[in-house]
């Protein structure tokens, strides 16, 4: 039998192990000078996002395969997980590149193949014709997503299945003819990745894609029918989002390993629908298989300005997480700021514009609401509390804690009082608080961490 000190040392070992094998996987570091890039123009991309972007919280660059600059503003971490929003969506794009490969499915398979017992009693001709490709690429022939999914699938009714829902929303155009931003057609292809592999799309890509590029524990939401979310809630750390997009760049390879197809990764961030013709849009260049095309390369991207941008002529890839309202005005940085920066050598190194730099990034911080507490009114308010009128979320009262040393928000419900921290002039973190609701209508994962 193991003796205690021997089953620490193996525990230790096998601490270690770990560690040492997501290390191992870890993108390498390097200088911006040595992969062409001034360190100067990466201060001044920071600069500006930091003052002229409402809510930045991380940034990564990485050239040639190395990690050049990366930063994140308090109390974001390098070790902290994002919500990515719709850039879930590329994940989800990669399960189904990969079902294809393992010839679990295929890209001219009927939707309603894989769900005889959700189907509408007399299918439309539209919605017979509707294929994996035509979810793929945007162009799954709907005026509208559907007002079931607006609010995060809130108004979904009890017992209802997603799948059947989709199946039973109005399909007027030709499958393949219409382009419409769609998040249901992303959750039917996690729906269909999960019917033909016996697997939810999340445990399909841990050994796939996740272990391999060193993910640590992703976590992705999933709907009350166990199936996971796919166009939104997956949450990961900024250098994966990095490690992904130096996958796609790098056409599938990772440390020799070709973990993706070169031919769907050729395909996916082609374009396969055109989708506008403003040439100074972001959103008008053409959509892939579950990627944006950009003026410049492509990208995965998310509500609130997460990004995964691929830059195969630089050779390059950004990663950012934020919550920004203007999309846009953030890539604008990146094309004006970073890009007419690269080169294609090595630069002279530049020690006073690394210095400043390394402390640029060391000292980011969101900005906190200006204005003065009014001690008055928050005394005046603190703890009392606010009933309301019988409803859906089982909210029975809320009422606002300034008064205690951890500032909270409180909330009665039927089951009983939840405490949520929140900052009074500082951001503080919390794994526990109110859901709204959210925990019941989807399976989140255990102890989610928010920033308050």
């Amino acid at each position: 039998m193991m003796n205690t000190r021997s089953l620490l040392l193996a525990l230790t070992f096998a601490s270690t192990a770990r560690v040492s094998a997501q290390s191992a996987r870890a993108l390498p570091r390097s200088t911006p000078e040595q992969q062409g890039i001034p360190s100067s123009s990466i201060l001044a991309f920071v600069q500006a996002a930091d003052t002229s972007v409402d809510t930045m919280n991380s940034f990564m660059l990485v050239r040639h395969g190395h990690v050049v600059a990366e930063g994140w503003w308090k109390p974001y971490d390098a070790n902290t997980p994002h919500s990515l929003f719709s850039l879930s969506k590329s994940f989800t794009s990669t399960a189904v590149g990969l079902a294809i490969a393992e010839g679990k499915l295929s890209l001219d398979d009927q939707v309603l193949k894989f769900f005889p017992e959700d189907a509408p009693a007399a299918p439309s001709e539209n919605l017979r014709a509707m294929r994996v490709r035509d979810l793929l690429r945007m162009s799954a022939g709907h005026q509208t997503e559907g007002e079931w999914w607006q609010g995060a699938a809130m108004q979904v009714p009890s017992g209802e299945r997603l799948t059947k829902m989709f199946l039973a929303h109005p399909v007027p155009f030709k499958p393949g003819s219409h382009f419409l931003y769609n998040s249901p057609a992303t959750y039917m292809l996690s729906a269909i990745v999960q019917k033909a592999t016996g697997m939810t799309v999340l445990d399909y890509l841990r050994p796939r894609l996740f272990d391999p590029l060193g993910f640590e524990n992703p976590t992705w939401v999933s709907s009350l029918d166990g199936v996971t979310f796919g166009a939104v809630g997956l949450s990961v750390r900024t250098e994966e989002i990095a490690r992904l997009g130096q996958l796609y760049l790098q056409k599938g390879v990772w440390n020799g390993r070709q973990l993706i197809p070169a031919a769907w990764v050729a395909e996916a961030t082609k374009v396969q629908t055109s989708n506008g013709s403003s040439p100074n849009s972001d959103w008008d260049q053409g959509y892939g298989y579950q990627f944006w095309q950009s003026r410049h390369g492509y990208r995965g991207d998310g509500a609130f300005g997460q990004y995964m941008i691929v830059l195969p002529e630089y050779d390059a890839v950004v990663a950012i997480t934020s919550g920004v309202g203007n999309m846009q005005s953030v890539m604008e940085l990146v094309w004006n700021k970073l890009l007419p920066a690269m080169s294609s050598g090595t630069l002279p190194e530049d020690l006073a514009a690394q210095r400043a730099l390394r402390t640029k990034l060391a000292g980011l911080t969101v900005r906190v609401p200006s204005g003065r507490a009014k001690v008055s009114l928050a005394s005046r308010v603190s703890r009392r509390w606010y009933e309301f009128p019988e409803n859906d979320r089982g909210i029975r009262a809320i009422a606002l804690d300034f008064t205690s040393a951890s500032p909270a928000v409180l909330v009665r419900t039927a089951a009983g009082e939840s405490r949520t921290a929140i900052g009074m002039g500082s951001w503080v973190k919390s794994r526990t608080g109110f859901a709204n609701g959210m925990d019941r209508l989807l399976s989140v994962p255990s102890n989610p961490e928010g920033v308050g």
